[in-house]
Order: structure tokens, then C-alpha cells, then sequence
């Protein structure tokens, strides 16, 4: 599939906020353009944001240079923040970038970090950092250092009370059942911090589960959907770890990149209204296709996260 740099114009949302938000639930992936889209969303209309938009100078259909990335970006994080529940939250996978060109040519350019000071900086709360790991990551040549075998995860929220189900998300315990009623004796488990957070250890072993941690190991994907031809196609395993996490039952998680649909599948399979908006035409049709079709990766529970 041959993809222009500059798409045709697309198709313009109602005019009513409640409509847009339900014509993009009903299409599951609407053929539009996200600046257009995103500020005719109803106020405090979503739950979570859940997308990985195109990397800086990386897609031959989204030149996007590095130096103006931020620039680019930041309008649509600000009608998202505005569309967003207090509640709600913004979870952004993005990548870093070797420059190819300027003074930092050969160097890691620094418009991830600077994106993600800018966006904490607009009034997005900056919750945590997540590191996706991917075993089968593929070799390429970026001169002096190993292959790139990670991508971040940013987890941004609204406000100061996300919601967050960690009970939804607990992975199996390493420890043996001996092990785990010796801990249940402690007795000073509780830990807070000065930020108003804490776990007491002494509780943990009636939640089910071990709290995951912070990095998250699923294999990346390589065009394996049936029909969706896309270039850099999003794992299942990464979003449905953050829509059960991020959203409550049958909230509305909204994808302003929707690529392949990965986050709209994800999230419907998990009793969400899942929508997305995608720019270029032929991906939105595939993606509706796939959408309608529920179709999954190859083996959708392949998924590990560290404790």
C-alpha cells in the first residue's frame, strides 16, 4: 500500500460535540483528520487516550522532523486535555530518534523528553514512565550501540484522581505459598511516601496477584493482521494492558492515531467503546474491517510485565 505524505482532505465531524464522539464509537475507525476531529469532542467525554502516534522523520507518509515535533504535537494534546473525564487519562507509546541530520546527526535527538515536559508543562499530570520491552525487536544499523530493543510508554492523567485498577492487571505470584504466609506475619508493611502514595505489603497477598511492574514485555508485530498492511502495526498485549488498567467498564478509550486499530480491538474486547480516527483512508477501511471482525494477534495473551 502506497500512502501519500499530504492525504486528500477527509471528511468533516458533526457539528453537535454529542454527535462526533457518537459517530466515532459507531465507525470503530473514522476516516479523519485527529486536528479537525478532537476539538468537537464533548467536554469531559473520555476515559482514556490510548495511541502511538507517528514517530519524529521515521514513516514515509508522516515526515514529521524531529525539530518541530513538540510543535506538531502539542495541539492535539491540548483538545485531548480538554475532552478528557477528570478522571481520564493519556497513555502515549512514542520512540526516540537518532538525528540524521544537524548538529546532533548520530546522536539520540531529545523531542521525546522535550514532549514530555511540554505536555506536563500544558497540564497533563505526569504518572509514571513505562518501558515496553520486545524480545523479538529487529536489528538495525544506527552506527556506534545495539539494537533498539525498547520503546516508552508515558502514562499522563487529567487530574489528580485517575482512575487505575491495578487488581485488573495483578500477574502471578513467583513466591511460594509458604513464602507468602511468613509476609503475611509483617507487621510494619506500610510504606507511604511524601507525594500522599503507599503500599502496605501485608495486604498485597489477598489482592490475587503480584502488583506488575513498570516494564512491559510483549512481542512486536510484523503486518500479521489479516488485511491491514501497516507499517508499524501496535501489539494487542501493550494496549490491553493499559486499557483494563487505565479506563472502568464500558468507558470510552479514543485512539486520534488509530493506525491498524489495535487500541479500538483491544479496547472492545474488554467491554470499552473503542473508537479511533485515522488520517489515511486505506488504513481506516482495514481497520473498520478488523474492528468488525474483532480479529486479535496471533497469540493475544502473549504478554509479561516484570515484578
Amino acid at each position: 500500500m502506497t500512502l501519500e505524505a499530504v492525504p486528500p482532505a477527509t471528511p468533516e465531524p458533526p457539528t453537535r460535540r454529542d454527535r462526533t464522539l457518537a459517530a466515532l464509537v459507531a465507525d470503530g475507525v473514522t476516516w479523519g483528520d485527529a486536528a479537525v476531529w478532537l476539538p468537537r469532542l464533548p467536554e469531559r467525554s473520555i476515559d482514556l487516550y490510548f495511541t502511538s502516534p507517528p514517530y519524529a522523520d521515521a514513516r514515509a507518509y508522516s515526515r514529521i522532523h524531529p525539530d518541530r515535533y513538540v510543535e506538531w504535537f502539542l495541539p492535539f494534546a491540548r483538545d485531548m486535555l480538554a475532552a478528557a473525564k477528570p478522571t481520564g487519562s493519556f497513555v502515549l507509546n512514542i520512540k526516540n530518534r537518532v538525528a540524521k541530520s544537524g548538529p546532533l546527526k548520530g546522536q539520540r535527538h531529545p523531542y521525546v523528553y522535550e514532549l514530555v515536559l511540554a505536555l506536563q508543562h500544558m497540564g497533563w499530570r505526569w504518572l509514571e514512565t513505562y518501558i515496553w520491552a520486545k524480545p523479538n525487536a529487529v536489528p538495525g544499523r544506527f552506527g556506534p550501540r545495539t539494537k533498539d530493543s525498547f520503546e516508552y510508554v508515558y502514562h499522563f492523567a487529567a487530574g489528580p484522581k485517575p482512575y487505575w485498577n491495578l487488581d485488573a492487571i495483578r500477574v502471578p505470584y513467583k513466591t511460594s505459598a509458604e513464602e507468602i504466609e511468613r509476609r503475611r506475619l509483617d507487621q510494619n508493611g506500610r510504606r507511604n511516601t511524601e507525594a500522599g502514595f503507599g503500599r502496605d505489603r501485608t495486604r498485597t497477598y489477598e489482592r490475587g496477584g503480584a502488583d506488575p511492574g513498570n516494564v512491559i514485555f510483549v512481542p512486536q508485530t510484523y503486518n500479521q493482521y489479516y488485511g491491514v498492511n501497516h507499517t508499524a502495526a501496535m501489539p494487542e498485549g501493550l494496549a490491553e494492558f493499559f486499557v483494563k488498567a487505565a479506563c472502568p467498564p464500558k468507558g470510552v478509550v479514543l485512539d486520534p492515531f488509530a493506525g491498524s486499530g489495535t487500541t479500538v480491538v483491544a479496547a472492545r474486547r474488554h467491554g470499552r467503546r473503542g473508537a479511533g480516527i485515522e488520517l489515511h483512508e486505506e488504513y481506516a477501511k482495514e481497520a473498520r474491517t478488523r474492528v468488525e471482525a474483532g480479529i486479535a494477534d496471533f497469540e493475544p495473551g502473549e504478554l509479561q510485565v516484570a515484578q
